[in-house]
């Protein structure tokens, strides 16, 4: 699988660090319920989906990705903005 960082173009899939599903995370004083379900009750679907990645061999940077899960094509990449930032 390819991605293409933004600032350093098209690269394979092992220089980046995949964080998951970019999803709002719930609040810090939400209920352990609010939070088992964040992180262990999600969907799993096929076809487009948002994601998280890090361009841990490169340039640093956070990357949200749209690709599509049945076909491993990415649809979109931009840098993450510092409110979105993991």
């Amino acid at each position: 699988m390819r991605i293409t960082c933004p600032l350093c173009g098209e690269r394979d899939r092992r220089e980046f660090y995949y964080r998951g599903a970019a999803l709002a995370a719930p609040a810090e004083g939400d209920s352990p319920e609010v939070w088992h379900a964040h992180v262990h009750l999600r969907d799993n679907p096929a076809g487009p989906v948002e994601e998280w990645w890090y361009h841990q061999q490169g340039c640093g940077s956070w990357i949200r990705v749209r690709r599509d899960t049945s076909s491993h094509e990415m649809l979109a990449a931009q840098l993450a903005t510092s409110e979105e930032e993991g």
